[in-house]
Protein backbone atom coordinates (compact mmCIF):
# COMPACT_ATOMS: atom_id res chain seq x y z
CA UNK A 1 0.00 0.00 0.00
CA UNK A 2 1.47 3.24 -1.16
CA UNK A 3 1.78 6.02 1.70
CA UNK A 4 2.05 8.95 -0.29
CA UNK A 5 -0.94 11.39 -0.29
CA UNK A 6 -1.88 14.48 -2.57
CA UNK A 7 -3.42 16.87 -1.02
CA UNK A 8 -5.26 19.61 -3.15
CA UNK A 9 -6.47 23.26 -1.37
CA UNK A 10 -9.54 24.14 -2.03
CA UNK A 11 -10.49 27.95 -3.33
CA UNK A 12 -13.07 28.01 -0.59
CA UNK A 13 -10.40 26.90 1.95
CA UNK A 14 -8.05 28.73 1.04
CA UNK A 15 -3.91 27.96 1.51
CA UNK A 16 -3.40 24.84 3.48
CA UNK A 17 -1.21 25.68 5.75
CA UNK A 18 1.76 23.03 7.15
CA UNK A 19 -0.24 21.24 9.43
CA UNK A 20 -3.73 19.89 9.46
CA UNK A 21 -6.45 22.88 8.41
CA UNK A 22 -8.85 23.32 11.45
CA UNK A 23 -11.64 23.35 9.22
CA UNK A 24 -10.90 19.56 7.80
CA UNK A 25 -10.20 18.44 10.91
CA UNK A 26 -13.86 19.64 12.14
CA UNK A 27 -15.35 18.25 9.04
CA UNK A 28 -13.89 15.30 9.65
CA UNK A 29 -14.58 14.96 12.93
CA UNK A 30 -18.11 16.14 13.00
CA UNK A 31 -18.69 13.20 10.21
CA UNK A 32 -17.68 10.29 11.65
CA UNK A 33 -19.61 11.72 15.20
CA UNK A 34 -22.42 11.82 12.81
CA UNK A 35 -22.08 8.48 11.42
CA UNK A 36 -21.53 6.64 14.53
CA UNK A 37 -24.60 8.31 16.03
CA UNK A 38 -26.75 7.25 13.04
CA UNK A 39 -25.45 3.41 13.51
CA UNK A 40 -26.52 3.33 17.18
CA UNK A 41 -29.41 5.54 17.76
CA UNK A 42 -31.57 2.79 16.40
CA UNK A 43 -31.18 0.56 19.40
CA UNK A 44 -33.00 2.85 21.64
CA UNK A 45 -35.88 2.75 19.85
CA UNK A 46 -36.97 -0.93 19.10
CA UNK A 47 -39.72 -0.71 21.79
CA UNK A 48 -41.16 2.41 19.61
CA UNK A 49 -40.13 0.40 16.66
CA UNK A 50 -42.50 -2.47 18.30
CA UNK A 51 -45.39 -0.83 18.80
CA UNK A 52 -45.53 1.51 16.01
CA UNK A 53 -44.83 -0.87 13.14
CA UNK A 54 -45.83 -4.05 14.63
CA UNK A 55 -42.68 -6.14 13.16
CA UNK A 56 -42.83 -9.96 13.40
CA UNK A 57 -40.73 -12.33 13.77
CA UNK A 58 -37.07 -11.22 12.58
CA UNK A 59 -37.96 -8.08 10.78
CA UNK A 60 -37.14 -5.98 14.09
CA UNK A 61 -33.59 -7.62 13.70
CA UNK A 62 -32.85 -6.18 10.13
CA UNK A 63 -33.90 -2.60 11.48
CA UNK A 64 -30.67 -3.11 12.99
CA UNK A 65 -28.77 -4.94 10.35
CA UNK A 66 -30.08 -3.17 7.21
CA UNK A 67 -27.38 -0.10 8.33
CA UNK A 68 -24.69 -2.82 9.51
CA UNK A 69 -24.59 -4.84 6.38
CA UNK A 70 -23.20 -1.88 4.44
CA UNK A 71 -21.09 -0.61 7.00
CA UNK A 72 -19.51 -4.34 7.14
CA UNK A 73 -19.19 -5.00 3.58
CA UNK A 74 -18.64 -1.79 1.93
CA UNK A 75 -16.40 0.36 4.57
CA UNK A 76 -12.98 -0.47 2.61
CA UNK A 77 -14.09 -0.02 -0.83
CA UNK A 78 -15.22 3.46 -0.18
CA UNK A 79 -11.65 3.59 1.67
CA UNK A 80 -10.42 2.97 -1.86
CA UNK A 81 -12.82 4.84 -3.58
CA UNK A 82 -11.94 7.74 -1.46
CA UNK A 83 -7.75 7.48 -2.40
CA UNK A 84 -8.27 7.23 -5.81
CA UNK A 85 -10.77 9.50 -6.66
CA UNK A 86 -10.69 12.44 -3.78
CA UNK A 87 -11.78 12.18 -0.22
CA UNK A 88 -13.80 15.20 -0.03
CA UNK A 89 -16.22 13.60 -2.69
CA UNK A 90 -16.60 10.82 -0.81
CA UNK A 91 -17.26 12.79 2.43
CA UNK A 92 -19.54 15.03 0.64
CA UNK A 93 -21.19 12.26 -0.93
CA UNK A 94 -21.63 10.19 2.10
CA UNK A 95 -23.37 12.97 4.22
CA UNK A 96 -25.90 13.51 1.44
CA UNK A 97 -26.47 9.35 1.39
CA UNK A 98 -27.18 9.68 5.24
CA UNK A 99 -29.36 12.92 4.52
CA UNK A 100 -31.86 11.09 2.20
CA UNK A 101 -31.78 7.61 4.32
CA UNK A 102 -32.59 8.95 7.70
CA UNK A 103 -35.22 11.48 5.85
CA UNK A 104 -36.75 8.01 4.00
CA UNK A 105 -36.63 6.44 7.44
CA UNK A 106 -38.44 9.35 9.27
CA UNK A 107 -41.32 9.07 6.61
CA UNK A 108 -41.73 5.50 6.80
CA UNK A 109 -45.28 4.38 6.63
CA UNK A 110 -44.23 0.19 7.42
CA UNK A 111 -41.17 -1.93 8.29
CA UNK A 112 -39.83 -2.03 4.99
CA UNK A 113 -39.50 1.64 3.96
CA UNK A 114 -37.40 1.98 7.24
CA UNK A 115 -35.36 -0.87 5.98
CA UNK A 116 -34.27 1.29 3.12
CA UNK A 117 -33.76 4.10 4.96
CA UNK A 118 -31.50 2.46 7.27
CA UNK A 119 -29.96 0.65 4.18
CA UNK A 120 -29.37 4.35 2.55
CA UNK A 121 -28.33 5.66 5.47
CA UNK A 122 -25.72 2.85 6.05
CA UNK A 123 -24.58 3.15 2.94
CA UNK A 124 -23.48 7.05 3.94
CA UNK A 125 -21.75 5.53 6.82
CA UNK A 126 -19.75 3.11 5.41
CA UNK A 127 -17.84 6.21 3.59
CA UNK A 128 -18.08 8.48 6.58
CA UNK A 129 -16.02 6.09 8.59
CA UNK A 130 -12.67 5.53 6.49
CA UNK A 131 -12.76 8.56 4.25
CA UNK A 132 -12.76 11.02 7.76
CA UNK A 133 -10.12 8.78 8.92
CA UNK A 134 -8.23 8.75 6.27
CA UNK A 135 -8.81 12.90 5.21
CA UNK A 136 -7.21 13.59 8.62
CA UNK A 137 -4.49 11.37 8.78
CA UNK A 138 -3.29 12.53 5.30
CA UNK A 139 -3.26 15.97 6.22
CA UNK A 140 -0.58 15.64 9.04
CA UNK A 141 3.66 15.06 8.18
CA UNK A 142 4.81 13.60 11.45
CA UNK A 143 4.22 10.32 13.55
CA UNK A 144 3.43 12.72 16.82
CA UNK A 145 0.99 14.70 15.20
CA UNK A 146 -1.10 11.95 13.32
CA UNK A 147 -1.41 10.33 16.72
CA UNK A 148 -2.60 13.02 18.25
CA UNK A 149 -5.26 14.08 15.74
CA UNK A 150 -6.31 10.26 14.82
CA UNK A 151 -6.98 10.60 19.01
CA UNK A 152 -9.29 13.89 18.59
CA UNK A 153 -10.62 11.74 15.76
CA UNK A 154 -11.36 8.74 17.94
CA UNK A 155 -12.82 11.22 20.51
CA UNK A 156 -15.74 12.35 17.98
CA UNK A 157 -16.60 8.80 16.87
CA UNK A 158 -16.97 7.91 20.77
CA UNK A 159 -18.39 10.77 21.44
CA UNK A 160 -21.06 9.59 18.83
CA UNK A 161 -21.85 6.66 20.82
CA UNK A 162 -22.13 8.46 23.86
CA UNK A 163 -24.26 10.68 22.31
CA UNK A 164 -26.92 8.52 20.51
CA UNK A 165 -28.84 6.87 23.56
CA UNK A 166 -29.26 9.89 25.00
CA UNK A 167 -30.48 11.83 21.91
CA UNK A 168 -33.05 8.48 21.14
CA UNK A 169 -34.22 8.50 24.71
CA UNK A 170 -35.07 12.32 24.84
CA UNK A 171 -36.52 12.70 21.10
CA UNK A 172 -38.40 9.17 21.62
CA UNK A 173 -39.52 10.13 25.31
CA UNK A 174 -40.73 13.87 24.49
CA UNK A 175 -41.41 12.98 20.47
CA UNK A 176 -41.87 10.00 18.79
CA UNK A 177 -39.18 7.70 17.01
CA UNK A 178 -39.23 9.76 13.46
CA UNK A 179 -37.98 12.90 15.61
CA UNK A 180 -35.30 11.01 16.09
CA UNK A 181 -34.46 10.73 12.70
CA UNK A 182 -35.32 13.87 11.70
CA UNK A 183 -32.63 15.42 13.95
CA UNK A 184 -29.65 12.92 12.64
CA UNK A 185 -31.26 14.04 9.02
CA UNK A 186 -30.54 17.99 10.16
CA UNK A 187 -27.33 16.74 11.68
CA UNK A 188 -26.04 15.32 8.71
CA UNK A 189 -27.39 17.92 6.27
CA UNK A 190 -25.01 20.25 8.41
CA UNK A 191 -22.29 18.09 7.97
CA UNK A 192 -22.59 17.62 4.54
CA UNK A 193 -22.00 21.66 4.05
CA UNK A 194 -19.39 21.57 6.61
CA UNK A 195 -17.69 19.08 4.13
CA UNK A 196 -18.22 21.38 1.05
CA UNK A 197 -17.40 24.59 2.48
CA UNK A 198 -14.23 23.37 4.41
CA UNK A 199 -12.73 20.27 4.39
CA UNK A 200 -9.43 19.97 2.13
CA UNK A 201 -9.25 17.17 -0.54
CA UNK A 202 -6.86 14.55 -0.31
CA UNK A 203 -5.86 11.10 -2.80
CA UNK A 204 -3.22 8.74 -2.77
CA UNK A 205 -3.87 6.63 -6.30
CA UNK A 206 -0.33 5.25 -6.18
CA UNK A 207 -0.73 1.45 -6.10
CA UNK A 208 -4.74 1.65 -4.91
CA UNK A 209 -7.06 0.04 -7.36
CA UNK A 210 -10.42 -2.01 -6.81
CA UNK A 211 -10.81 -5.60 -6.10
CA UNK A 212 -14.15 -5.75 -7.53
CA UNK A 213 -14.38 -9.75 -7.79
CA UNK A 214 -14.01 -9.79 -3.83
CA UNK A 215 -16.54 -7.06 -3.35
CA UNK A 216 -18.85 -8.90 -5.33
CA UNK A 217 -18.34 -11.98 -3.64
CA UNK A 218 -17.81 -11.14 -0.18
CA UNK A 219 -21.05 -8.86 -0.42
CA UNK A 220 -23.13 -11.83 -1.67
CA UNK A 221 -21.53 -14.12 0.80
CA UNK A 222 -22.12 -12.42 3.64
CA UNK A 223 -25.77 -10.64 2.55
CA UNK A 224 -26.67 -15.00 1.93
CA UNK A 225 -25.25 -15.73 5.10
CA UNK A 226 -27.06 -12.86 7.52
CA UNK A 227 -30.57 -13.67 5.60
CA UNK A 228 -29.79 -17.36 6.57
CA UNK A 229 -29.29 -17.02 10.10
CA UNK A 230 -31.99 -13.91 10.19
CA UNK A 231 -34.99 -15.54 9.13
CA UNK A 232 -34.16 -19.17 10.16
CA UNK A 233 -35.93 -19.13 13.38
CA UNK A 234 -39.25 -17.42 11.38
CA UNK A 235 -39.08 -19.60 8.19
CA UNK A 236 -37.51 -22.58 9.59
CA UNK A 237 -34.55 -23.41 9.60
CA UNK A 238 -34.76 -26.59 7.11
CA UNK A 239 -37.29 -23.93 4.84
CA UNK A 240 -35.92 -23.71 1.42
CA UNK A 241 -34.88 -20.52 1.33
CA UNK A 242 -32.88 -20.66 4.37
CA UNK A 243 -31.31 -23.65 3.35
CA UNK A 244 -30.54 -22.39 -0.51
CA UNK A 245 -29.03 -18.76 1.35
CA UNK A 246 -26.23 -20.88 3.71
CA UNK A 247 -25.56 -23.04 0.25
CA UNK A 248 -24.70 -19.39 -1.73
CA UNK A 249 -23.21 -18.05 1.46
CA UNK A 250 -21.08 -21.29 1.67
CA UNK A 251 -20.31 -20.68 -2.19
CA UNK A 252 -19.51 -17.08 -2.47
CA UNK A 253 -17.05 -16.68 0.35
CA UNK A 254 -14.91 -19.42 -1.37
CA UNK A 255 -14.60 -17.79 -4.45
CA UNK A 256 -14.04 -14.73 -2.03
CA UNK A 257 -11.02 -16.47 -0.69
CA UNK A 258 -9.85 -17.58 -4.41
CA UNK A 259 -10.50 -14.56 -5.24
CA UNK A 260 -8.64 -12.89 -2.97
CA UNK A 261 -5.83 -15.28 -3.95
CA UNK A 262 -5.29 -14.19 -7.43
CA UNK A 263 -5.81 -10.43 -7.10
CA UNK A 264 -3.08 -8.05 -7.54
CA UNK A 265 -4.53 -5.53 -4.89
CA UNK A 266 -6.66 -7.89 -2.40
CA UNK A 267 -9.56 -6.36 -0.31
CA UNK A 268 -7.88 -8.97 2.25
CA UNK A 269 -4.87 -10.08 2.20
CA UNK A 270 -5.00 -14.09 3.41
CA UNK A 271 -1.16 -14.42 3.81
CA UNK A 272 -1.32 -12.00 6.83
CA UNK A 273 -3.25 -15.13 8.82
CA UNK A 274 0.00 -17.17 8.98
CA UNK A 275 0.99 -14.85 11.15
CA UNK A 276 -0.56 -16.61 14.32
CA UNK A 277 -0.87 -13.44 16.42
CA UNK A 278 -2.84 -11.82 13.58
CA UNK A 279 -5.13 -15.18 13.40
CA UNK A 280 -5.99 -15.17 16.86
CA UNK A 281 -6.58 -11.37 16.85
CA UNK A 282 -8.59 -11.59 13.64
CA UNK A 283 -11.07 -14.42 15.27
CA UNK A 284 -11.40 -12.32 18.41
CA UNK A 285 -12.19 -9.33 16.55
CA UNK A 286 -15.27 -10.98 14.78
CA UNK A 287 -16.26 -13.19 18.23
CA UNK A 288 -15.89 -10.53 20.72
CA UNK A 289 -17.60 -8.11 18.64
CA UNK A 290 -20.42 -10.08 17.87
CA UNK A 291 -20.55 -10.70 21.85
CA UNK A 292 -20.48 -6.79 22.51
CA UNK A 293 -23.39 -6.02 19.78
CA UNK A 294 -25.27 -8.89 20.88
CA UNK A 295 -25.18 -7.52 24.16
CA UNK A 296 -26.49 -4.49 23.61
CA UNK A 297 -29.04 -5.67 21.33
CA UNK A 298 -30.51 -8.37 23.63
CA UNK A 299 -30.38 -5.29 26.13
CA UNK A 300 -31.99 -3.04 23.37
CA UNK A 301 -34.64 -5.80 23.19
CA UNK A 302 -35.07 -6.41 27.29
CA UNK A 303 -36.15 -2.84 27.69
CA UNK A 304 -38.15 -2.08 24.82
CA UNK A 305 -40.21 -4.70 23.59
CA UNK A 306 -40.44 -6.74 26.51
CA UNK A 307 -40.08 -4.58 29.43
CA UNK A 308 -41.99 -1.33 27.22
CA UNK A 309 -39.40 1.10 29.34
CA UNK A 310 -39.06 4.51 27.64
CA UNK A 311 -37.08 5.25 25.16
CA UNK A 312 -35.23 7.61 27.93
CA UNK A 313 -35.07 5.14 30.40
CA UNK A 314 -33.59 2.91 27.89
CA UNK A 315 -30.66 5.03 26.84
CA UNK A 316 -29.26 4.61 30.07
CA UNK A 317 -28.46 1.22 29.61
CA UNK A 318 -26.57 2.41 25.83
CA UNK A 319 -24.58 5.33 28.13
CA UNK A 320 -23.33 2.92 30.50
CA UNK A 321 -21.81 0.57 27.25
CA UNK A 322 -20.77 3.40 24.87
CA UNK A 323 -18.97 6.40 27.66
CA UNK A 324 -16.06 4.11 28.56
CA UNK A 325 -14.44 3.57 25.81
CA UNK A 326 -14.33 7.77 25.89
CA UNK A 327 -13.42 8.17 29.35
CA UNK A 328 -10.76 5.22 29.72
CA UNK A 329 -9.07 6.54 26.15
CA UNK A 330 -6.05 7.76 28.00
CA UNK A 331 -5.49 5.23 30.48
CA UNK A 332 -5.69 2.57 27.79
CA UNK A 333 -2.93 4.31 25.76
CA UNK A 334 -0.95 4.56 28.20
CA UNK A 335 -1.68 0.72 29.22
CA UNK A 336 -0.96 -0.51 25.94
CA UNK A 337 2.83 1.09 25.94
CA UNK A 338 3.44 -0.72 28.96
CA UNK A 339 1.58 -3.97 28.96
CA UNK A 340 1.44 -6.48 26.27
CA UNK A 341 -1.50 -6.38 24.64
CA UNK A 342 -2.98 -9.63 25.11
CA UNK A 343 -3.21 -9.05 29.12
CA UNK A 344 -5.78 -5.92 28.03
CA UNK A 345 -7.73 -8.21 25.45
CA UNK A 346 -7.82 -10.92 27.74
CA UNK A 347 -9.22 -8.55 30.66
CA UNK A 348 -11.55 -6.48 28.38
CA UNK A 349 -12.70 -9.72 27.09
CA UNK A 350 -13.15 -11.42 30.78
CA UNK A 351 -15.28 -8.25 32.08
CA UNK A 352 -17.66 -8.86 29.04
CA UNK A 353 -18.16 -12.14 29.95
CA UNK A 354 -18.53 -11.96 33.43
CA UNK A 355 -21.14 -8.70 32.72
CA UNK A 356 -23.20 -10.82 30.65
CA UNK A 357 -23.22 -14.14 33.05
CA UNK A 358 -25.09 -11.46 36.06
CA UNK A 359 -27.27 -10.31 33.15
CA UNK A 360 -28.48 -13.40 31.87
CA UNK A 361 -29.61 -13.64 35.89
CA UNK A 362 -31.55 -10.70 36.07
CA UNK A 363 -35.29 -11.64 36.65
CA UNK A 364 -37.22 -10.51 33.30
CA UNK A 365 -39.88 -8.55 35.39
CA UNK A 366 -36.96 -6.45 37.11
CA UNK A 367 -37.27 -2.79 35.36
CA UNK A 368 -35.11 -1.27 38.20
CA UNK A 369 -32.36 0.32 36.17
CA UNK A 370 -29.81 -0.14 38.96
CA UNK A 371 -29.94 -3.51 38.33
CA UNK A 372 -28.03 -3.14 34.98
CA UNK A 373 -25.13 -1.16 36.58
CA UNK A 374 -22.81 -3.98 37.40
CA UNK A 375 -23.55 -6.06 34.35
CA UNK A 376 -23.56 -3.60 31.59
CA UNK A 377 -20.93 -1.46 33.01
CA UNK A 378 -18.85 -4.48 33.04
CA UNK A 379 -19.32 -5.12 29.33
CA UNK A 380 -18.69 -1.56 28.34
CA UNK A 381 -15.49 -1.29 30.59
CA UNK A 382 -14.84 -4.53 28.67
CA UNK A 383 -15.44 -3.49 25.09
CA UNK A 384 -13.36 -0.39 25.56
CA UNK A 385 -10.39 -2.20 26.62
CA UNK A 386 -11.21 -4.92 23.90
CA UNK A 387 -11.91 -2.81 21.03
CA UNK A 388 -8.87 -0.71 21.72
CA UNK A 389 -6.14 -3.76 22.24
CA UNK A 390 -7.34 -5.83 18.99
CA UNK A 391 -6.17 -3.49 16.61
CA UNK A 392 -2.93 -3.14 18.77
CA UNK A 393 -2.39 -6.68 19.04
CA UNK A 394 -2.91 -7.52 14.66
CA UNK A 395 -1.01 -4.56 13.76
CA UNK A 396 2.30 -4.52 15.69
CA UNK A 397 3.01 -8.18 15.50
CA UNK A 398 2.66 -7.41 11.55
CA UNK A 399 5.81 -6.21 9.45
CA UNK A 400 5.78 -2.69 8.93
CA UNK A 401 4.72 -2.50 5.76
CA UNK A 402 1.55 -4.26 6.25
CA UNK A 403 0.45 -2.02 9.21
CA UNK A 404 -2.60 -0.40 7.05
CA UNK A 405 -3.86 -3.65 5.53
CA UNK A 406 -3.59 -4.91 8.90
CA UNK A 407 -5.95 -2.51 10.67
CA UNK A 408 -7.87 -2.16 7.85
CA UNK A 409 -8.65 -5.98 7.47
CA UNK A 410 -9.09 -5.85 11.15
CA UNK A 411 -12.07 -3.73 10.75
CA UNK A 412 -13.75 -5.23 8.37
CA UNK A 413 -14.05 -8.17 10.61
CA UNK A 414 -14.70 -6.24 13.68
CA UNK A 415 -17.77 -5.05 11.74
CA UNK A 416 -18.34 -8.27 10.03
CA UNK A 417 -18.62 -9.33 14.33
CA UNK A 418 -20.55 -6.07 14.78
CA UNK A 419 -23.14 -7.24 12.22
CA UNK A 420 -23.52 -10.38 13.55
CA UNK A 421 -24.26 -9.65 16.83
CA UNK A 422 -27.91 -8.88 16.28
CA UNK A 423 -28.71 -11.02 13.52
CA UNK A 424 -27.14 -14.63 15.98
CA UNK A 425 -28.42 -13.30 19.12
CA UNK A 426 -31.88 -11.82 18.13
CA UNK A 427 -32.10 -15.53 16.33
CA UNK A 428 -31.37 -17.99 19.28
CA UNK A 429 -33.54 -15.87 21.91
CA UNK A 430 -36.32 -15.35 19.78
CA UNK A 431 -36.22 -18.95 18.49
CA UNK A 432 -36.36 -20.47 22.00
CA UNK A 433 -38.89 -17.59 23.25
CA UNK A 434 -41.30 -19.02 20.36
CA UNK A 435 -40.66 -22.39 21.20
CA UNK A 436 -41.50 -22.28 24.92
CA UNK A 437 -44.35 -19.85 24.24
CA UNK A 438 -46.03 -22.51 21.71
CA UNK A 439 -45.35 -25.33 24.45
CA UNK A 440 -46.25 -23.48 27.99
CA UNK A 441 -49.40 -22.28 25.44
CA UNK A 442 -50.36 -25.72 24.85
CA UNK A 443 -50.26 -26.65 28.40
CA UNK A 444 -52.07 -23.19 30.08
CA UNK A 445 -55.50 -23.78 31.56
CA UNK A 446 -56.58 -20.76 28.90
CA UNK A 447 -59.92 -20.66 27.71
CA UNK A 448 -60.31 -22.00 24.02
CA UNK A 449 -61.25 -18.68 22.89
CA UNK A 450 -58.40 -16.86 24.35
CA UNK A 451 -56.16 -19.57 23.34
CA UNK A 452 -56.70 -19.80 20.13
CA UNK A 453 -56.64 -15.92 19.35
CA UNK A 454 -52.94 -16.18 21.35
CA UNK A 455 -52.33 -19.03 18.76
CA UNK A 456 -52.87 -16.99 16.16
CA UNK A 457 -51.36 -14.10 17.67
CA UNK A 458 -48.60 -16.33 17.92
CA UNK A 459 -47.98 -17.76 14.58
CA UNK A 460 -48.30 -14.49 13.15
CA UNK A 461 -45.70 -12.23 15.43
CA UNK A 462 -44.74 -14.97 17.95
CA UNK A 463 -43.98 -14.01 21.65
CA UNK A 464 -42.79 -10.75 21.26
CA UNK A 465 -46.74 -9.64 19.31
CA UNK A 466 -47.76 -11.06 22.30
CA UNK A 467 -46.41 -9.53 24.79
CA UNK A 468 -47.38 -6.26 23.05
CA UNK A 469 -50.97 -7.12 23.69
CA UNK A 470 -52.96 -5.87 26.66
CA UNK A 471 -53.81 -7.92 28.76
CA UNK A 472 -57.54 -6.71 29.00
CA UNK A 473 -57.58 -7.97 25.03
CA UNK A 474 -58.91 -11.48 24.49
CA UNK A 475 -55.32 -13.08 23.53
CA UNK A 476 -53.76 -10.80 26.83
CA UNK A 477 -54.27 -13.55 28.98
CA UNK A 478 -51.18 -15.02 27.31
CA UNK A 479 -49.10 -12.12 27.85
CA UNK A 480 -47.48 -13.98 31.05
CA UNK A 481 -46.18 -16.74 29.04
CA UNK A 482 -45.06 -14.76 26.69
CA UNK A 483 -43.19 -12.22 29.06
CA UNK A 484 -41.40 -15.34 30.86
CA UNK A 485 -40.44 -17.03 27.30
CA UNK A 486 -38.70 -13.84 25.90
CA UNK A 487 -37.11 -13.43 29.65
CA UNK A 488 -35.84 -16.92 29.12
CA UNK A 489 -35.04 -16.73 25.36
CA UNK A 490 -32.82 -13.41 25.78
CA UNK A 491 -31.17 -14.64 29.10
CA UNK A 492 -29.78 -17.72 26.60
CA UNK A 493 -28.76 -14.92 24.20
CA UNK A 494 -26.80 -13.17 27.04
CA UNK A 495 -25.18 -16.57 28.08
CA UNK A 496 -23.97 -17.06 24.03
CA UNK A 497 -22.23 -13.42 24.25
CA UNK A 498 -20.46 -14.33 27.69
CA UNK A 499 -19.49 -17.73 26.34
CA UNK A 500 -18.32 -15.86 23.42
CA UNK A 501 -16.64 -13.53 25.16
CA UNK A 502 -14.91 -16.12 27.72
CA UNK A 503 -13.82 -18.42 24.70
CA UNK A 504 -11.84 -14.90 23.40
CA UNK A 505 -10.33 -14.20 26.74
CA UNK A 506 -8.85 -18.09 26.93
CA UNK A 507 -7.63 -18.27 23.52
CA UNK A 508 -5.66 -14.75 23.49
CA UNK A 509 -4.18 -15.27 27.03
CA UNK A 510 -2.73 -18.84 25.80
CA UNK A 511 -2.19 -18.33 21.97
CA UNK A 512 -0.74 -15.11 22.26
CA UNK A 513 2.36 -16.33 24.55
CA UNK A 514 5.47 -15.61 23.13
CA UNK A 515 7.31 -13.98 20.27
CA UNK A 516 5.00 -12.50 18.26
CA UNK A 517 2.31 -12.25 20.91
CA UNK A 518 0.51 -9.03 20.89
CA UNK A 519 3.02 -7.11 22.29
CA UNK A 520 2.15 -2.82 21.50
CA UNK A 521 5.80 -1.82 22.01
CA UNK A 522 7.22 -4.01 18.94
CA UNK A 523 8.07 -1.22 17.09
CA UNK A 524 5.06 -0.77 14.73
CA UNK A 525 4.11 2.69 13.96
CA UNK A 526 1.45 2.84 17.01
CA UNK A 527 -0.55 6.10 14.84
CA UNK A 528 -1.40 2.97 12.66
CA UNK A 529 -3.01 0.79 15.30
CA UNK A 530 -4.66 3.69 16.74
CA UNK A 531 -6.16 4.73 13.77
CA UNK A 532 -9.05 2.13 13.95
CA UNK A 533 -9.12 1.57 17.36
CA UNK A 534 -12.84 2.61 18.32
CA UNK A 535 -14.95 1.91 15.11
Amino acid sequence: MSTETRTEPDSTAGQAPAGLPVGTLVAGCFAVCLAQIALAMPATLNGLFQEDLHPVGSQLTWISDAFLLPVSVLELTFGVLGDLFGRKRLLVGGGALLVLGEALAAASTGIHMLWFGQAIAGLGAAALFPTSLAMIAAGTHSARDRARTITIWAAALSSGGFVAPVLGGITGNYGSWRWAFIVVTGLAAISTLLSQLFAQNSSAPEGRSLDLAGQITIGIGMFALLYAVIQGPADGWTATPVVIAYVVAAVFIALFLVAEHRAASPLLRLDLFKNRAFAVASFVAVVGMFSYLGTAYATSIRLGPIQHQSPLRGSFAFVLLNSWTLLLMPLISRLLEKVSARWVLGTGLGLMAVGDFIAATLPVDDRALTSLILPIGLVGIGFALTVSSITATAVNTVEVHYAGMASASTSLLRDFGFTLGPAVIGAIALSHAADEFTQKLAASDLSTQVKTAAGQVAAEGGPLAANSVPPTSPPGGALPIALEALGNGYAIGYVVCGIAALACCLLSVIALRGKGGGDATEGLDKAEGAAEVPA
